[in-house]
């Protein structure tokens, strides 16, 4: 833990084999600028003496003062003599960027990257990657791509996929999304993704923790170290290698091991892992842990303009373990009161048709209304309005109501429509969702969760 502390507070930087010119390398120096990293940065090349106004060394060993953090771009052969140069000099930690090990699936590429391990636990020096993108952590000022948010949140994030990670870490601030730190560790030839598991798990920055992870390479701690982490916080599992085409493309990846679908049935089983599958479920059950943080309840209340899309909210509600709640008579009066008699209906889901995007009170008045029945424990909201002021009065009540009611609040997008008021929604604690399905289900995963974490710890009391 405090190694991995160490990496990931670095006061110094050497950024080996960085190119003068524009290529692939060059873009981890313009990271670590562009995020503001305020410790010293040592770029090392031989044949330059500057790059791009920062002095330059031929070598880590010719560098002044110490160096806490390495980041390594030689190419796969040229790079054990620099981890052993890094040793030497003391270097905590590096991230190899290069590629050219066990993922060749030859023997020449797994003994070589066993003999970089071999040679930076000799120095007590840890490893990242190799094949991978390493670290980003705005706390720290550290990023492995330019352009992604300088603004620190929650969200731990582990993956073992470097484009993942860097689309993940780009898109995030999208839906309300910010990040405490991501590692992508491609290889894990050393630090692995369950060492990372276990630092998120006491990390107090971290509240949610997602992992996008292609094998598992201790599945006995691995199960351990989830199943302890995952009673104290989220941990959203998108594994993949666990059909034989998957196994087959994550071993030419980063050479992974397959894994079998039953011991990963077997840990979601035993653990209160949150099982996801593919980017879009993966994203939107990271906003939902994020933003809907009180203990949820089944019975919803769906208040739809378009009909087709409170029949899908209401279908959606059964497949997610979730019901519709049963309003009350004081509530219905109130929705006759407001919702037009035709073309409408006001047993739940509510549609309240197309007129309450011009005339916005519909929406508000059947908002507050539902928000206040005591047997309503959510509220899901398909809607929008007709211009820029009904849109912002849409928005701006539905933020106020659930700030009243002190209930959750989803907003579901009209497709085809404005999206200019997300953004709002999203800085306001309401998560927003492309379509009901993807709304209920994701809601029904953290209603899942907290009462699979409450099982289980009931079940360790006794």
């Amino acid at each position: 833990m405090r190694q991995i502390d160490d990496i990931l507070h670095p006061r110094s930087i050497a950024v080996v084999g960085v190119p003068r010119e524009f290529k692939t390398g060059k873009l981890f120096l313009m990271a670590l600028l562009d995020q503001g990293f305020t410790g010293s940065i040592y770029p090392v090349n031989p044949s330059a003496a500057e790059i791009d106004g920062i002095k330059a060394y031929p070598s880590v060993s010719s560098i002044p003062g110490p160096v806490d953090l390495a980041i390594i771009l030689v190419p796969g052969k040229e790079c054990l003599p620099v981890v052993r140069e890094c040793t030497a000099k003391g270097v905590k930690g590096a991230v190899l960027f290069t590629a050219g090990y066990k993922e060749l699936g030859t023997a020449e590429g797994r003994k070589l990257e066993e003999e970089l391990v071999r040679t930076a636990r000799s120095g007590g020096m840890r490893l990242i990657g190799p094949n991978c993108m390493g670290i980003y952590s705005p706390k720290s000022g550290l990023s492995f791509f330019p352009g992604l948010s300088k603004k620190a949140g929650a969200v731990g994030l582990i993956s073992n996929s470097g484009s993942l990670a860097n689309i993940l870490c780009r898109m995030a601030p999208e839906k309300g999304l910010y990040f405490s730190t991501a590692v992508s560790l491609g290889n894990e030839c050393d630090l692995s993704g369950t060492d990372f598991l276990a630092w998120f798990g006491e990390d107090s920055d971290t509240k949610v923790i997602g992992a996008y992870l292609e094998s598992v390479n201790d599945a006995r701690r691995f199960l351990d170290t989830v199943r302890r982490v995952s009673l104290k916080k989220p941990v959203i599992i998108w594994k993949v290698g666990l059909t034989p085409e998957g196994a087959m493309a994550a071993s030419s990846h980063t050479g992974a091991l397959a894994g079998s679908p039953r011991v990963w049935q077997g840990v979601v089983r035993q653990a209160a892992v949150v099982p996801v599958i593919g980017f879009e479920e993966w994203l939107d059950t990271l906003m939902a842990f994020s933003m809907l943080t009180e203990k949820l309840g089944a019975r919803v209340a769906i208040i739809s303009g378009p009909g087709g899309l409170a029949v899908s909210a209401a279908e959606a509600c059964g497949r997610s373990g979730l019901e519709l709640a049963k309003l009350s008579s004081d509530t219905l009066n109130l929705l006759r009161a407001v919702v037009p008699p035709t073309g409408t209906g006001l047993t739940n889901p509510i549609d309240v048709g197309l007129t309450a995007s011009l005339v916005m009170d519909i929406y508000i008045e059947s908002a507050r209304a539902v928000a206040a029945d005591p047997s309503v424990d959510a509220v899901f909201v398909i809607g929008l309005g007709m211009d820029e002021d009904t849109n912002r009065l849409y928005t701006e009540s539905m933020i106020e109501i659930r700030r009243e009611s002190e209930k959750p609040f989803i907003i579901i997008k009209v497709p085809g429509f404005a999206e200019e008021p997300i953004r709002a929604f999203l800085d306001n604690g309401l998560p927003c969702f492309d379509s009901p399905e993807r709304a209920l289900a994701s809601y029904g995963r953290v209603y899942a969760y907290q009462r699979r974490v409450e099982t289980l710890r009931h079940r360790d009391k006794e």
